[in-house]
C-alpha cells in the first residue's frame, strides 16, 4: 500500500462516515480487516483482501488492522513493519502516517486494543484467524456474520443503513469500476475471432483490468457453457456456433466493484435461434432498467423480468398458458432460476456477509418458491442504491432433466418446439444501475446490449 496511491479527501469523506454512523448507535465498535491467508506454505499468500465494513469508515485496505469507532471518532490499532520486511516488500508507510492519511483522531499499536475493547460491537470477519482474534479481544463469543445479536446485530443494521446508499466518493470509485468494466468487455469481444479457447477470452479481458491497476470483483465467468451460473473453467474450445457468455467486473484498488455480463456469438453472428432468446432476455432487461426507480420493490422488478420473459418463450412457442397463470406456477424458472439482481457497492454482492440483513427489508423473509428462492434483494429502491439488473435464459440440465419438474410442467412446455433452441445453452445481460431521485442511471451504459451492435464489436 502506497500513500500516494490514495484519494487526497478520503479524510474528509471517511468523517463524514463515521459522523453518520455515530447517529445511529450510542456505543464503540471496532472492526476489523483481517490478514492474508495462506495458499500452501506460510510465506505464499493469496491475495488480501480487507473486511468490506473496516474499508467503508478506514477507507485502506490495511492488512491486520482494526479501527474503533465511538462519537464519530477513530482510533487506528496496527503495528508498524519489522525492519527485516523492507527487504521483501520495501519501505512501508508508519502507523502514524496511516493514521493522518485516513484521518484517524489517535493511532496505537495493535497490541493495546484489548484495552480499548470493552462493550464494543463488532462484525465478524471471513478469515479465521482474525474471527479468533476478535472474540479474544472482546473476550466474549462472537457470532457470524450472518447471525449477529445483540449489540452486533444493532451495528449492523447501523451500517446497513449506511451502505444500503453512496455517498459521492463511492459513486466516484464505483464508476472507475464500471468505466474500466465496460472496456474489458469490449476486448473479450474483440479478442473472441482469433481465439481457440474461453482462456484466451479471459485473458484478454483480465488484461485491461490488471492494466488500470485494479483486480477482479469475483472470480471471472467466461464460458460457452453459460447454463452453469458460476462457472470457473476456462478449457473449452471457442467452435463457431457457440455463445459465449462473459460475467467479469473490475473492483479498484480502495475495493469498489462492478458486476457486468454479456453473451456473445463466437462467429460473430447470432443464429436465428439464439437472435430469438437473445432478444427476449433483452426486452426483460430493459423493461426492468425502465421500472427502476425511488420507492418501486425490487421483487416487482424481479416479477417484471419474469413475466417478460415468459411472454417471450409463449411467443416462442416454447411455453403455453396465460402470462400470469405461468407466472403463478414458476414455469418461467425453469429457464429463468435466479433472481434479476442483487445490491452492488464493496462487494460484488454488496454485504451478503450479512446473510439477508442487508439484502431483506425487515419483516420480509426468502421465499421457498422455485427460482424466488435465490432472490438476493427485496426491498424498495431508494435513490443513491446500486443494483445489478440481470435476467437470463438457461438451459439447465439438472432442471429440465428432473422428473418431477418434468411432471409438474408437463402440459406447459412444449419440449419438441425447445429442443430446437439446442444451440442456446445460457444467456444473461447485466448492467449496473443507479436509482437516482428520479429514476436510473446505467453506469455501464457505454458497452452496448443490442444483438446487432454485440455482432459488430465481434466482428471488428
Amino acid at each position: 500500500m502506497s500513500i500516494k496511491s490514495a484519494p487526497i479527501s478520503i479524510a474528509t469523506n471517511l468523517r463524514s462516515r463515521r459522523q453518520r454512523l455515530a447517529e445511529i448507535i450510542d456505543f464503540p465498535a471496532i472492526l476489523w480487516s483481517g490478514t492474508a491467508s495462506s495458499r500452501n506454505f506460510p510465506a505464499n499468500l493469496y491475495s488480501f483482501r480487507s473486511s468490506s465494513h473496516f474499508l467503508y469508515f478506514a477507507g485502506l485496505p490495511l492488512e491486520n488492522a482494526a479501527i474503533r469507532l465511538e462519537d464519530g471518532k477513530l482510533q487506528l490499532f496496527m503495528d508498524d513493519a519489522v525492519p527485516g520486511s523492507a527487504l521483501w516488500h520495501g519501505e512501508m508507510p508508519t502507523r502514524e502516517d496511516f493514521a493522518q492519511l485516513i484521518g484517524a483522531d489517535a493511532a496505537f499499536p495493535l497490541a493495546e486494543l484489548r484495552s480499548h475493547s470493552t462493550e464494543a460491537a463488532t462484525i465478524a470477519v471471513q478469515n479465521p484467524t482474525t474471527y479468533q482474534e476478535q472474540a479474544e479481544v472482546l473476550n466474549r463469543p462472537i457470532a457470524p456474520a450472518n447471525a449477529p445479536h445483540s449489540i452486533d446485530l444493532e451495528l449492523a443494521r447501523a451500517i446497513i443503513t449506511l451502505r444500503l446508499t453512496h455517498d459521492a466518493t463511492a459513486l466516484a470509485e464505483l464508476r472507475q469500476a464500471a468505466t474500466c468494466t465496460v472496456q474489458a468487455h469490449k476486448a473479450g469481444m474483440q479478442a473472441t475471432p482469433n481465439a481457440k479457447l474461453e482462456a484466451e477470452v479471459r485473458a484478454a479481458m483480465e488484461g485491461v483490468i490488471i492494466a488500470h491497476n485494479m483486480t477482479f470483483a469475483y472470480s471471472s465467468i467466461v464460458t460457452v457453457h453459460g447454463e452453469v451460473l458460476h462457472n470457473n473453467q476456462y478449457h473449452h474450445a471457442l467452435l463457431a456456433d457457440a455463445l459465449l457468455l462473459a460475467d467479469v467486473g473490475a473492483e479498484t484498488e480502495n475495493g469498489w466493484a462492478s458486476d457486468v455480463t454479456r453473451t456473445w456469438p463466437v462467429s460473430g453472428k447470432f443464429s436465428p435461434t439464439q437472435r430469438d432468446l437473445y432478444d427476449v432476455v433483452l426486452a426483460a432487461h430493459d423493461a426492468c432498467i425502465e421500472k427502476v426507480r425511488p420507492g418501486v420493490e425490487y421483487q416487482d422488478v424481479h416479477f417484471l423480468a419474469a413475466s417478460v420473459i415468459a411472454q417471450g418463450l409463449a411467443d416462442l412457442g416454447i411455453l403455453r398458458g396465460k402470462v400470469a397463470d405461468l407466472v403463478e406456477m414458476d414455469a418461467h424458472a425453469l429457464f429463468f432460476p435466479h433472481g434479476v439482481g442483487h445490491l452492488l457497492g464493496l462487494d460484488v454482492h454488496d454485504m451478503e456477509d450479512l446473510g439477508d440483513l442487508a439484502g431483506y427489508e425487515a419483516g420480509k423473509t426468502r421465499s421457498d418458491r422455485f427460482g424466488l428462492g435465490f432472490l438476493r434483494l427485496n426491498r424498495p429502491l431508494k435513490a443513491g442504491m446500486l443494483v445489478t439488473i440481470e435476467p437470463g435464459f438457461y438451459q439447465v440440465p439438472a432442471i429440465l432433466n428432473d422428473p418431477a419438474l418434468r411432471s409438474k410442467y408437463q402440459d406447459v412446455v412444449d419440449w419438441e418446439r425447445l429442443a430446437q433452441f439446442s444451440d442456446v445453452r445460457g444467456i444473461r445481460i447485466e448492467d449496473d444501475v443507479l436509482v437516482t431521485e428520479s429514476g436510473s442511471e446505467v453506469l455501464t451504459a457505454d458497452l452496448p446490449t443490442k444483438a446487432e451492435e454485440i455482432e459488430q464489436l465481434v466482428q471488428s
